[in-house]
């Protein structure tokens, strides 16, 4: 199976650092290591794991369109990309910097954003 579990949500906010206070004050996370993104933002961890990430912006929607997306953790980056193109599924590709991970962003037809997560090495074994 290509999907292995949820892994965060993306949260667009115009103060990140009280939201991510929220988080840790209210529900008892902490705020955690983030890559170097060229955006503000903040990374909210429940134990060893950032499950929500957000993203600082004055351009803020309102609603549930500020939930950006929803990524998986994903396996099999060969496999997936054979699916994606072969359904015609337009996607956007990125590397995380520092950390190496390829983002693979889609949308559903309700037109929810969907990450895709996969490790440097399955994507290395992809192009061997």
């Amino acid at each position: 199976m290509p999907l292995q579990g949820l892994d965060h949500y993306n949260v667009i906010t115009r103060d990140a650092e009280e939201s991510a206070k929220f988080y840790v004050d209210v529900l008892g996370l902490r705020v955690g290591d983030r890559p170097p993104f060229p955006f503000p933002g903040a990374w909210v961890y429940c134990g060893d794991v950032a499950v929500i990430h957000l993203s600082q912006t004055d351009d803020v929607p309102e609603g549930s369109g500020r939930c950006s997306h929803v990524a998986f953790q994903a396996q099999d980056y060969a496999d997936m990309k054979r699916r994606l193109d072969g359904a015609a599924v337009k996607y956007d590709e990125r590397v995380v910097p520092g950390l190496g991970l390829t983002q693979i962003f889609l949308e559903t037809p309700d037109q929810i954003t969907v990450e895709l997560i996969f490790q440097p090495e399955d994507v290395a074994a992809a192009s061997a």
